[in-house]
């Protein structure tokens, strides 16, 4: 949390996108044959599997346990996390109909969400939770697209042809956002991250007229709640800068720019959040120490710097490479 807010701190604390599962063998137990969003509405389930990460490696944050499209299938939207493509929803929105039957996300929508911030709070102690959210850009490919997509054709379809109605499902979908971050800071997260998974995907110009506005109503929304904000996107090595506008007190930066690189082009004012590739820890440990360094040398340059991988952790990195990383880090 000091590093989040610039303040001095005893070391970097460090925490890993996607750390609470996949790669751990004990995550992969209690998720045997249970389907991502039935394990992302079961209050028990969430609470174990986030912190299982925090056992096993003495992280500095947990994450709480969900997926991007959690507020969208509370909202009544037809998808499904299918193995190994990811969310597929039913019925994409392409026309102002689909738009109109996307209705704003209410508290009693998610009550396992509550439920479940409130008991890891109490567990957790002094170690912050972390909530977390999609941004529009991204959630809106989802439902515009049908699924993920490598081009997100249809997404710029709207965005450059209906900028009406792209603005409009934007607008719709901070709002959802908004609340559902709210809700999560009102159960007791002690910080938030804005995932914009896609947005890498737009050109800078394209981004301040189509995302920016959007992004920032949600920090926005955010600021009287007292709570640091983290925006992270993958790519957006050509858009950090506008990232610094959007009203995050953190700026997360995939592993593709060096750490003081992202320093000048953010600005001052932001702490950054990164960026070891998360391939790296595939290597052998000397190396992974080597390039852990380097991100650690190189973060000194912000303002402020929590140690992260660039993406998420990978299913088949080995956990006791995670365990010898946040040693590393804790004692450099």
């Amino acid at each position: 949390m000091r590093a989040c807010r610039r303040q001095e701190v005893p070391h970097t604390p460090v925490w890993y996108m996607r750390q609470a599962g996949r790669s751990l063998p004990e995550y992969l137990k209690v998720r045997e044959g249970v389907p991502m969003l039935t394990a992302c509405a079961t209050p028990d389930l969430i609470v174990e599997i986030t912190m299982q990460p925090v056992r096993r490696y003495g992280v500095d944050a947990a994450i709480f346990f969900s997926d991007i499209v959690v507020p969208l299938k509370a909202i009544g939207v037809d998808l499904d996390i299918k193995p190994g493509v990811g969310p597929v929803v039913a019925d994409p929105i392409r026309d102002r109909a689909g738009l109109d039957a996307l209705r704003p996300l209410e508290p009693g929508d998610v009550p396992y969400v509550t439920e479940a911030i409130e008991a890891l709070v109490g567990e957790l102690g002094d170690t912050p939770l972390i909530g977390f959210a999609g941004a529009p850009f991204t959630l809106g490919s989802y439902l515009i697209e049908g699924g993920p997509s490598k081009n997100h054709d249809r997404t710029k379809a709207m965005m450059y042809g209906e900028p009406e109605l792209w603005h409009a499902l934007m607008d719709r979908l901070a709002g959802i956002v908004l609340e559902h971050l709210r809700l999560q800071i009102a159960a007791g997260a002690s910080a938030v991250q804005l995932f914009d998974s896609w947005v890498g995907a737009v050109a800078a110009e394209d981004y301040r007229e189509f995302v920016l506005p959007h992004t920032r109503r949600i920090f926005a929304g955010l600021e009287e709640l007292g709570v640091p904000r983290i925006h992270f996107g993958v790519g957006t090595g050509e858009l950090l800068g506008l990232l610094g506008e959007s009203g995050a007190d953190v700026v997360g930066v995939d592993w593709r720019v060096p750490l003081d690189e992202a320093a000048r082009r953010v600005g001052p004012g932001k702490a950054l959040q990164g960026n070891l590739d998360p391939a790296i820890l595939l290597a052998p440990w000397e190396v992974v120490e080597r390039k852990a360094r380097e991100v650690l040398r190189r973060g000194a340059a912000a303002e402020g710097h929590v140690f992260n991988l660039g993406h998420g952790v990978l299913p088949s990195t080995d956990p006791d490479q995670l365990k010898r990383l946040t040693d590393l880090i804790h004692t450099s």
